[in-house]
């Protein structure tokens, strides 16, 4: 699955158009190296997303199309 799609599934950001933005900007990296918006996540990928000063790490747990809205946090583990 896209990166910019993922982002937008798991809720971890509202909209893929916004969660595209940030991959172009620089701001999500994984596993180490700034991503682009087609980067295909795998189960076990670190992402880390840059809000403002603050760093949110999360490593991928599962890769699914569709998720309802109670188990789109299932898709990721909060590192730090």
């Amino acid at each position: 699955m896209r990166l910019d799609k993922f982002l937008k599934v798991s809720r971890i950001i509202k909209r893929r158009t916004v969660a595209n933005e940030a991959c172009d900007q620089g701001r999500v990296i994984v596993n180490g190296k700034v991503a682009r918006a087609s980067y295909d996540v795998k189960v076990g990928d670190i992402l880390e997303l840059k809000f403002g000063e603050r760093i949110a790490k999360m490593e991928v747990l599962n890769v699914v199309e569709h998720v309802g809205k109670d188990a789109a946090s299932e898709l990721y583990r909060v590192i730090s």
